[in-house]
């Protein structure tokens, strides 16, 4: 829904009439498709995220009890996605690349079509879009750290471990900052499938003001906002799933140590 100018069959209207001529025209696992990247490349993604989160937010005195520090919480969240970023680039590239309509006649995987971006493109092309993505990710992680640990605090002052807080508010702070930052993930798009586009002028495109411009005169401002519905539904159970297995595991541990430290 965020390309700029695309095929006839590739024009979807919303999240059922896409997903039903995706599905209709192109198979089911179509729906999947670039899934194998961002296996790859979330793992160590997220574990340089939360690593860096706790140690800033440890740094500015974030983790006391009871307290709500929201410049911790915003703080942190930019430094780990900055840091985090840096890494998942290539494989959200790469991710891009392979939903485009029909990319399974071009790339037969997700090796194949890095060496296809880079034969053409050269390692340029995997980070054109990083001060992009920074401007829309860096938002987007310290309003929903934010959101996050003022609703979780609220709900839970003792910050003891709590899954229904926990789910509760990362699905609402996660909905709460794709929905403020979708104009920057449509240009993010822009950039990151620029190589495939037919559209001359699009594929000269370098730049977050040069995307901002080339949409605008096109679209206008509500081309700022396209894909935004499916964006906040599928971060609010993303963010949901991610900060519970998060609190969950970070719970485990500290019990884990506790009892070890009591039992020695």
């Amino acid at each position: 829904m965020q390309i700029i100018n695309p095929t006839p069959g590739a024009v979807y209207n919303g999240v059922i009439q896409g997903t039903y001529r995706m599905a209709s025209t192109e198979g089911i696992l179509s729906l999947w498709r670039g899934m194998s990247s961002v296996i790859i490349g979330a793992g160590p993604a997220h574990a340089v995220y939360f690593a860096t989160y706790e140690a800033v937010k440890h740094l500015m005195g974030g983790n006391r009890v009871g307290v709500h520090h929201p410049l911790a919480a915003a703080t942190s969240g930019a430094c780990a996605t900055i840091a985090s970023d840096a890494l998942m680039n290539p494989f959200d590239v790469i991710k891009q690349r392979m939903q485009i309509q029909n990319s399974a006649k071009i790339y037969r995987s997700v090796f194949d079509c890095a060496k296809y971006v880079y034969r053409n493109e050269g390692l340029a092309a995997f980070y054109v879009s990083y001060p992009t993505t920074l401007s829309m990710t860096v938002p987007f992680t310290a309003l929903q750290f934010l959101a996050y640990e003022s609703i979780s605090t609220s709900m839970n002052p003792t910050k003891k471990y709590d899954p229904v807080t926990h789910c509760a508010a990362g699905a609402v702070a996660g909905g709460f900052a794709a929905a403020l930052t979708t104009p920057m993930d449509v240009i993010k798009t822009m950039l990151q499938t620029r190589g495939s586009a037919q559209d001359a002028e699009l594929r000269t495109v370098n730049g977050f003001v040069a995307g901002c411009r080339l949409l605008y005169r096109r679209e206008g401002a509500r081309g700022f906002f396209k894909g935004l519905r499916p964006r906040v539904l599928t971060t609010m159970p993303s963010t949901a799933i991610c900060w519970s297995a998060y609190e969950a595991s970070k719970a485990y541990f500290i019990h884990h140590n506790d009892s070890t430290s009591a039992s020695s």
